[in-house]
């Protein structure tokens, strides 16, 4: 289930993120600047938190299995059409469109984790699962750009399409719904959104997405633009630089269980992001070589709380909420991401990619003074863990 589970994240994340790593085919191909080109990386994105909430709101209704093969289904095809269309605004639509079919796999395979794993190995089996989004970035920056070179920007998209399919089918076959017990020891009586801290760990992980997508969505053109390197050779980079990340977002899960916390672990994260993109900000405003080396390091941090979070947040919502809960989880993070994504886009236009990356490092100390570490007893965690 686990491996079912990763294996539909990362096919979704090469298209839904993965388009960043195309922003000079991007740029080429339909004659616009950088700001306009990043709208159309940001496209799935917008399609994915119009629907995250539906979606889950099906899986804790219908089950995970439903939910995500059919999602990831219709988002195969609506891939697989981009190369069909000339217009960009077409592409924008079928992406976007695609975006919102996706959608599905964020809760249905949160669902699965905290159905089939007990507390104590929860954040390890959420960790694995949030490694599945750099192994798809990874996979996205290593493939993508060499076969948009070679073929086109629409045909290279044909792989995320295809794989989206394939896994589609696994999951129709193979995946079962974890069981459904009459009683939940996580569940809060009612809905857990009439209490501050699921809405605190919303807004934190939003705030936290910010320096994660300043690094995630510009890495590669930076080192295009600054540094003039073949965009192969900064997706190489990339693709070596997510598998780290992935690596680490596994081992802030096993930290998690080991201490019976997720967000003290991830407040003391939130530090490490600030001081990492600040560090990363001197460097670019010196034009240092050194810059490169911090851009590789806070690519990997910034991603290594995200597992942590989505555990917090299925924790507190219980399972009778849990598909709503994680729907909004990435909501909030797709908000943040759709507007970090173009506005940095100007900052980086109108100042310097220094400026952007210190701008970025205020993020995370406003994530970590908002992060309701006091209040995680209430998830019943503790509990859970002795039963």
């Amino acid at each position: 289930m686990l491996g079912l589970a990763m294996a539909a994240q990362a096919t979704t994340c090469m298209y839904l993120f993965g388009i960043a790593y195309l922003l000079p085919e991007l740029r080429d191909a339909f004659s616009v600047t950088l700001a306009q080109a990043t709208l159309l990386v940001v496209a799935p994105g917008v399609g994915l938190m119009a629907t995250l909430i539906l979606w889950g709101a099906v899986a804790d209704r219908y089950g995970e299995r439903l939910a995500m093969s059919i999602g990831l289904g219709g988002a195969g095809v609506l891939v697989a059409a981009v190369p069909l269309v000339d217009s960009v605004t077409a592409v924008g639509v079928l992406l976007m469109t695609a975006g919102a079919a996706g959608a599905a796999v964020n809760a249905g395979s949160g669902r699965i984790i905290l159905g089939w794993f007990p507390a104590n190995r929860r954040g390890v089996a959420m960790g694995a699962r949030q490694m599945a989004l750099p192994i798809g970035l990874a996979l996205a920056a290593a493939t993508l750009p060499p076969l948009a070179e070679r073929y086109g920007f629409g045909r290279a998209l044909l792989l995320p399409a295809f794989s989206a399919l394939a896994v589609a089918v696994l999951i129709a076959v193979f995946v079962t719904d974890p069981p459904r017990p009459d009683t939940d020891v996580t569940t809060p009586a009612g809905s857990p959104y009439r209490t501050m801290p699921i809405w605190r760990v919303h807004a934190s992980s939003g705030l936290l997405v910010v320096p994660q997508l300043v690094v995630a969505t510009f890495a590669l053109v930076y080192l295009v633009d600054e540094y003039g390197w073949p965009p192969a050779r900064a997706g190489a980079l990339l693709a070596v630089v997510q598998i780290a990340g992935a690596s680490t977002r596994l081992l802030a899960g096993l930290w998690s269980d080991r201490v019976a916390s997720r967000l003290r672990p991830m407040r003391l994260l939130a530090y490490v992001n600030a001081a990492t993109m600040a560090g990363l900000a001197v460097a670019a405003l010196a034009g240092s070589s050194v810059a490169v080396a911090a851009l590789v390091v806070c690519a990997v941090i910034t991603v290594s709380g995200n597992g942590l979070a989505f555990t917090a947040v299925a924790e507190l919502a219980g399972r009778a909420w849990a598909g709503r809960a994680l729907g909004a989880q990435n909501t909030v993070q797709g908000v943040a991401a759709t507007v970090t994504a173009p506005a940095f886009a100007v900052v980086i236009t109108q100042t310097s990619y220094s400026a952007a990356y210190a701008l970025a490092a205020v993020f995370p100390l406003l994530a970590a003074a908002v992060i309701p570490v006091a209040a995680e007893g209430a998830a019943g965690l503790a509990a859970e863990s002795s039963g």
